[in-house]
């Protein structure tokens, strides 16, 4: 048997695995850009951790408590709204969303607070749950929101999440890919120049220094070079002359030309660098002005009934980051909880031993029928990326060799 330094890490990740001292995450997180990006077999970057074994998010979180003067990043806002406000009738901001809790608030603040005139869009999730749809309705409704929704292909958008999941086992990665240009496609079309999204990634673990500018910067957003990209791990050139696709098939999900970007003066803002972000928080401004819905029963994998529920994919988003990276749904829920003073390490702890590694069974005939694949094909793809460092198998089981709880029993 190999010993623990000699165990392959794939993905670039520490062979080491480490939790952090505050919260529940282990240092085998990437962050955000990466998932993004999708390049996570040849780019090493994780959330990083300071000398005393504290990870940024929660430095963060310190920072915020301690250092910044929301009154100053409240006038900042006021000051950049007073720049772009209009009276002419037209737009003065695009607000992406879904209609949940970070989305409502992000555009009720921009409209009633600061009296802007936004113009959400969305990007509609694979499969809609009862409760996402409503809660995208009563956005509108009771929120009083113009709104673009855009739905892809259906078609295309099923086969690049099948190649997703069978070439990286990120089944989210054509929703993510929408999701995070929408926003800049639709400033280009309707000529309107600032964009707010809601928290900034690094309220979860991208590198802390990204929040010292409220601004993303709009390339992030734009690329040339389309017949070289890849996207569900496949590239470009082989999904028109293999799968028949077309570039206009293609063209929700590729980024923008980044001279584009450059002429319209694009500016792409984080409400949470003005506005102090707690998701629970938030969920209760949510349900205060747009009547938002909790799902019905908890949410599979975790504890908690408001995060990530429109889509009926969502919850093997987070299984598959179990498999990948070892850190499942309720390591999520619970380190931003503690974080934000909501619930203690040790009951974090407690929480991620009973309900991280539970398996989504839901919705999982809708997910294979969406998938075209059968069970067996489903968890072979997915055992093929357990990384030999993270994983073991005793008895035909497969068992996380790091745990958070095991670490906290000296195991």
């Amino acid at each position: 048997m190999k010993m623990e330094e000699e165990l392959e890490a794939y993905y670039g990740l520490p062979k080491e695995v480490k939790f952090c001292k505050k919260c529940v995450i282990s240092n085998q997180r990437p962050n955000s850009e990466v998932e993004f990006r999708h390049n996570i077999k040849t780019k090493k970057s994780t959330i990083l951790f300071d000398d005393e074994g504290v990870c940024d998010a929660c430095r963060l979180n310190e920072k915020k408590e301690r250092e910044i003067d929301w009154k100053k990043r409240e006038k900042e806002l006021w000051k950049v709204c007073d720049e772009y406000r209009r009276d002419d009738g037209k737009y003065d901001c695009i607000s992406p969303g879904s209609g949940g809790k970070d989305s409502v608030k992000a555009s009720w603040l921009l409209k009633y607070k600061y009296h802007m005139h936004p113009l959400t869009v969305t990007w509609a999730p694979h499969l809609y749950t009862t409760y996402g749809w409503n809660n995208f309705i009563n956005w509108l409704h009771k929120g009083g929101f113009d709104n673009i929704l855009f739905t892809p292909n259906g078609q295309v958008h099923r086969l690049l999440t099948r190649l997703a999941y069978k070439n990286l086992l990120h089944p989210f990665q054509p929703f993510i890919l929408g999701q995070k240009n929408i926003g800049v496609k639709f400033a280009l079309k309707y000529d309107v120049p600032l964009v707010f999204y809601g928290e900034n990634e690094s309220e979860y673990g991208n590198p802390i220094q990204d929040t010292v500018t409220p601004l993303r910067s709009a390339k992030y957003h734009a690329g040339k070079d389309y017949m070289d990209m890849y996207l569900g791990g496949t590239q470009v050139k082989e999904l028109i002359t293999k799968y028949g696709l077309s570039m206009n098939d293609l063209l929700p999900y590729l980024p923008i030309d980044p001279d584009e970007v450059e002429k319209a003066k694009i500016q792409v803002h984080y409400m949470g660098y003005y506005e102090k972000w707690d998701p629970q928080e938030t969920f209760y401004f949510a349900v205060e002005k747009t009547g938002f819905q909790p799902n019905d029963q908890r949410t599979e994998g975790t504890y908690s009934k408001y995060n990530s529920i429109d889509d009926k994919t969502d919850p093997f988003h987070y299984w598959t980051t179990l498999i990948k990276f070892g850190i499942g749904r309720a390591t999520y829920d619970a380190s931003q909880e503690i974080r934000n003073k909501k619930i203690t390490r040790e009951e974090g702890v407690a929480l991620v031993k009973k309900f991280d590694q539970e398996f989504p069974k839901r919705y999982f005939k809708e997910f294979l029928d969406y998938l075209g694949m059968d069970e067996k094909e489903f968890f072979e793809t997915a055992d093929r990326f357990r990384s030999p460092h993270l994983w073991k198998k005793v008895d035909g089981v497969w068992k996380l060799r790091h745990t958070v709880y095991n670490e906290e029993n000296g195991d």
